[in-house]
């Protein structure tokens, strides 16, 4: 899709989750989530959008687009307007009024898949960029935990599960979480990040079961753009969901990918500590990238006991973080439909 010598990844985070073991360290809007205004995802966007500050930058955005990344819109409003009676207006079902409100946002795209979401809306604004139509671009994850998407967690996983444990011999499954993040990217200047490269791929060979070959292509891909090998990933941020076929498909694509080139970075997986956070969790993995190439610090797999085989090659963060020299990481959200995305990010400037 593209190669960036440079983008501006300033950055800000927050999200909740359903349960099990808690991320330190993570703030939000009291103020905005409580407000009586919003509901749903648009209260989780308005605060993370806060990371333009971080940037340097003024929040009117009327000469900046947006590009939003959700699994699931404003399904929670919807929900709580025929639930609850909220006020909530169906024209306020994409992001654009909230935004602009809020912001200035005179433009804002929404994009709508599944759980690579985020990572499509950065593939997306990045390739805005690369042609040279903008010169700065703000990148939005979003989702809400909604009713009825625990009814049909609950469906579809009998059994109660205590901790989502990627890559564990006993994972029992997902926990959703909810919440947001947003970065900036820009063409010019001194960069928190570089990112050099967002591939994207659609198998369309399930519904719902992901695939080996397509995966593995699609790292393929992001390594050839962004100019690197196998051996110069440092770092791998995993879509790590703790459900069966995720984690077992996934292992295999990265032992295809990495240990066939004697290669072995670290792996780690986030949602052991956010939940699912659906259409949000490609965008939060990127920014927790960026903070393992400023810090050398990378996270464990929290609730990580005992690792399944098809992970047995793979050099996975368990029990404590790990500290490493860090220069490239890469990042990874698969969703339904076979909609997989990867992104390799860089140690950048400052």
């Amino acid at each position: 899709m593209n190669v960036l010598s440079e983008s501006q990844l300033d950055l800000c985070l927050g999200f909740s989750r359903s349960g099990g073991n808690k991320f330190i360290g993570v703030e939000w809007d009291a103020g905005v989530l409580n407000s009586p205004r919003i509901a749903g995802s648009s209260a989780w966007i308005e605060c993370r959008l806060e990371a333009v500050h971080d940037a340097g930058m003024s929040t009117d955005l009327s000469e900046i687009p947006v590009f939003v990344g959700t699994g699931l819109r404003e399904l929670r409003s919807a929900e709580l307007r025929w639930t609850d009676r909220v006020d909530f207006p169906l024209s306020r079902l994409h992001f654009g009024p909230a935004l602009f409100e809020r912001f200035g946002a005179a433009t804002t795209y929404t994009i709508n898949n599944a759980c690579s979401a985020s990572l499509y809306a950065l593939g997306m604004a990045a390739d805005a960029l690369a042609a040279g139509a903008e010169d700065t671009v703000v990148v939005a994850g979003v989702d809400a935990i909604t009713t009825s998407m625990f009814g049909l967690i609950d469906r579809v996983q009998p059994p109660a599960v205590d901790a989502l444990r990627p890559f564990d011999r006993d994972r029992l499954g997902v926990l959703m979480g909810d919440g947001a993040a947003a970065v900036v990217l820009g063409r010019y200047g001194p960069a928190r990040s570089r990112l050099l490269s967002v591939a994207l791929n659609c198998d369309a060979r399930s519904a719902t079961a992901p695939d080996v070959a397509s995966i593995a292509a699609a790292i393929a891909d992001a390594h050839a753009m962004a100019g690197v090998r196998p051996g110069d990933i440092d770092v791998v941020v995993s879509h790590g969901t703790g459900t069966a076929l995720n984690d077992e498909t996934e292992a295999e694509a990265l032992t295809k990918t990495f240990t066939a080139a004697g290669a072995r970075p670290l792996v780690t997986a986030i949602k052991s500590m956010t939940g699912h956070t659906s259409g949000a969790s490609g965008l939060m993995s990127l920014v927790v990238a960026t903070e393992i190439l400023r810090t050398g610090r990378v996270p464990p797999i929290v609730g990580l006991r005992e690792p399944m085989d098809e992970a047995r090659d793979l050099r996975l963060v368990t029990d404590t973080e790990a500290h490493a020299d860090v220069e490239v990481v890469q990042v990874q959200a698969f969703g339904f439909g076979g909609v997989n995305a990867v992104a390799i990010v860089a140690k950048g400037e400052r």
